[in-house]
């Protein structure tokens, strides 16, 4: 049996323009790229608004950390400074970003752009570095945000690989004529955040899309509502003359259309004329109770049903429903931190180092589970001698607790117990993860 080297079959069958139709969506409008309009409009919905806060807040509020993971230090550290971010165990709780040559990556900031996929289905960023003339490396200069609304295409591979985004040409700022021609920026500079991608479809599926149809209908009913609220909420001045002549039936309808309430607001009537203020009469439908029910369901589109007990509910439910929702932004969490080691740690190790150097992991503490050790707890486990008092865990502690790091004079400089090998992630494999420039007819889509 021959070793498969090359794909036989593909994911994109439609051409280099696959991401551009989504084949299972019905919606015209929800088609990228006119579905970034859509999302855009959701997003002021106050539900939806808290929806997404609801989601991305943790994500951004957890600490954020970089470990060694067998890394060698020159390498970690280098890693560290370009992107600002302490490493586990180390002396410094906080690692300022590095500013050699202007240098200003705020890994907080690309973050919470990073997180844009989960209102749009996709965030894009472009990589560009700097070369340090006395070492030798290049440093991360900028992720640049290729923001949503300008990207009007997608070049996907007969294998459902991503080659390139293509942006809308940009516009005469008053100062510089930009050439009116779009720009294209291959795969090799790109950073691509994508949430719940099927094979091939790179625009991603927003978090917002099960909530459409609910958001939609709220919106009609709200604008429904305001609209009789003002035709009705004061009621109709309806003013009855006593003869069908025109003249009469004429000075009624001026009568009828001048009234306005005040402090001295009045009408004299002639005999026999009558006035009064009708509002709408029967059954009318609880519109605010529908508006309450589409806001339930856009919660639930993201799993926070916790949002639906702000009219009352148990404590004990909400706490069940939080467990669900809390694992959720932890895969999020997680699907960004998978991105961010491959194409960007990965990417920077590999144009310094080469590919076969081990690399650090970008890593976070899990959302909303995690437990603070009390010392009383960090007491027993010493005593039980399930746990070592020596400076690593000091440092871990004083990380964790949000301590400045001891001074050198004063710090615990007890070793780990002799023997004991220190406990370290897998390295996780990178070897044939750079990304090509060039297409290899043997691996077609690889990068």
């Amino acid at each position: 049996m021959s070793m498969p080297l090359a794909e036989i079959g593909y994911v994109n069958g439609r051409g280099q323009d696959v991401a551009m139709f989504d084949e299972s969506e019905r919606i015209a409008d929800l088609q990228w790229p006119s579905s970034v309009a859509v999302y855009d409009r959701m997003a002021t919905d106050g539900r939806v608004a808290s929806l997404l806060q609801a989601i991305g807040l943790p994500c951004r509020r957890t600490t954020w950390r970089l470990d060694q993971n067998g890394s060698r230090d020159e390498v970690t550290e280098f890693i560290s400074k370009n992107l600002g971010l302490p490493i586990v165990g180390a002396e410094d709780a906080v690692v300022p970003t590095s500013r050699r040559g202007g240098a200003r990556f705020s890994w907080a900031e690309h973050l919470a752009t990073a997180l844009t996929m989960l209102q749009y289905g996709h965030s894009a960023f472009e990589q560009a570095y700097r070369l340090d003339a006395e070492t030798g490396l290049l440093w991360l200069r900028k992720l640049a945000p290729r923001p949503q609304n300008t990207i009007s295409k997608m070049t996907v591979a007969r294998d459902g690989g991503l080659e390139s985004i293509t942006q809308s040409p940009p516009a005469f700022d008053g100062r510089v004529l930009y050439a009116p021609a779009e720009v294209e920026i291959p795969i090799s500079r790109l950073v691509m955040y994508v949430r719940d991608m099927a094979p091939g479809m790179w625009m991603g599926r927003s978090l917002l899309r099960p909530a459409y149809r609910e958001w939609l209908l709220k919106d009609d009913i709200m604008r429904v509502q305001a609209t009789a609220i003002r035709r009705n909420g004061a009621g109709i001045p309806v003013v009855t003359c006593a003869k069908d002549e025109p003249e009469q039936v004429k000075r009624a309808e001026e009568i009828a259309t001048s009234m306005r309430a005040g402090n001295n607001a009045g009408i004299g009537l002639p005999p026999n004329w009558n006035a009064q203020l009708l509002g709408v009469q029967g059954n009318l439908p609880d519109t605010q109770l529908a508006i309450a029910g589409h806001d339930k369901a856009i919660a639930l589109a993201g799993l926070a049903h916790f949002l639906n007990l702000d009219r009352g509910g148990s404590y004990a439910l909400a706490s069940v429903q939080a467990d669900t929702f809390v694992q959720s932004v932890q895969t999020f969490a997680e699907s960004i931190r998978d991105t961010a080691n491959q194409h960007i740690v990965w990417d920077l190790v590999d144009l310094n180092w080469g590919q076969d150097e081990p690399a650090p992991l970008i890593v976070f503490d899990e959302i909303g589970s995690r437990q603070d050790a009390t010392a009383a707890a960090l007491k027993l486990l010493v005593d039980a001698g399930l746990l070592s008092p020596d400076v690593l865990v000091e440092r871990k502690i004083r990380q964790d607790l949000g301590l400045p790091a001891a001074p050198p004079n004063l710090e615990d400089t007890t070793d780990v117990e002799p023997g004991a090998a220190p406990i370290l992630q897998p390295v996780a494999a990178r070897r044939g993860r750079r990304r090509l420039t060039t297409p290899d007819p043997a691996q077609p889509g690889l990068f």
